[in-house]
């Protein structure tokens, strides 16, 4: 399986963006079943962000991709976010947005929809730059290091986030071990994990580009988040299913956790394609 996993230079090379974009994130234009997956983890992250939810002063998002989706609830509660990922076009994309470049995707959609659960649903445009002004950095990542934004080194956050990344960035259940542990590197004793992952999932669809992905249990990701020194304290499990250029995608499980290493506490969410 290794030998044929799509790796990082694939990646920096062949993953484009505005396929991405245009096939997951669409909201209003796009797929059904893609629509309702944003909306479902929009919820998911308004719970866990929302009132009585997880704050602090800082977060880091360990493989963001494009998107500014997945910190739309956290940047009421956390003061200080690095967005981070492996490709120059996805950093480049993340930069064009929160500079207000000509031409950043329109993220307008989802962003009505976070103002809606949190009850703002007509200042949306304050939300907007009330993510700008708290996303302080954009990073290089790769999960699969020591330290995940080497050569960078951060002081230790309240929480890392990572949201449909890990099973990407894997070549196999060993590496998605290690690199939980990893990510734990990068949490302060009392700090949180949040997680969104894609169970069972094989390979996934950008333009016409094919891209690996390890394929995981539920119970192994549980299993993952213990042995990185975790304690899980909630777990979301939900079935839901994608079409891609037409056609049904198998339906795959998804999960949200809550755990913490030691003196840690994280959320951890796994989903499915």
């Amino acid at each position: 399986m290794e030998g044929s996993f799509t790796g990082g230079d694939e990646y920096q090379k062949h993953f484009l963006p505005r396929d991405y974009l245009a096939t997951f994130y669409s909201f209003d234009s796009g797929p059904v079943p893609e629509a309702e997956m944003l909306k479902f983890n929009l919820e998911c992250l308004h719970k866990t962000f929302g009132p009585g939810g997880l704050q602090g002063d800082t977060l880091i998002d360990i493989g963001s991709g494009p998107t500014i989706y997945q910190v739309l609830a956290a940047c009421e509660s956390f003061k200080d976010i690095t967005l981070s990922d492996f490709t120059d076009r996805n950093r480049e994309e993340l930069e064009k947005w929160l500079k207000k470049e000509p031409g950043a995707y329109d993220w307008t959609p989802a962003v009505r929809f976070a103002c809606e659960l949190e009850g703002n649903s007509d200042r949306w445009w304050e939300k907007e730059e009330k993510l700008r002004a708290v996303v302080k950095r954009v990073l290089k990542c790769d999960a699969n290091l020591g330290n995940p934004l080497a050569p960078v080194v951060l002081p230790p956050a309240d929480c890392v986030l990572t949201l449909l990344a890990m099973e990407c960035a894997c070549c196999s259940l060993d590496a998605y071990r290690a690199a939980l542990r990893n990510l734990a590197s990068l949490l302060k004793p009392g700090g949180h994990l949040v997680t969104v992952v894609t169970l069972r999932l094989k390979s996934y669809m950008v333009g016409k580009r094919q891209f690996s992905c390890v394929p995981l249990e539920k119970e192994e990701v549980e299993q993952a988040v213990l042995d990185a020194g975790f304690d899980i304290e909630q777990l979301l499990h939900s079935p839901r299913s994608y079409t891609v250029q037409g056609r049904e995608m198998e339906e795959k499980e998804t999960s949200s956790v809550v755990s913490g290493p030691f003196m840690r506490k994280a959320k951890a969410t796994a989903e499915g394609f």
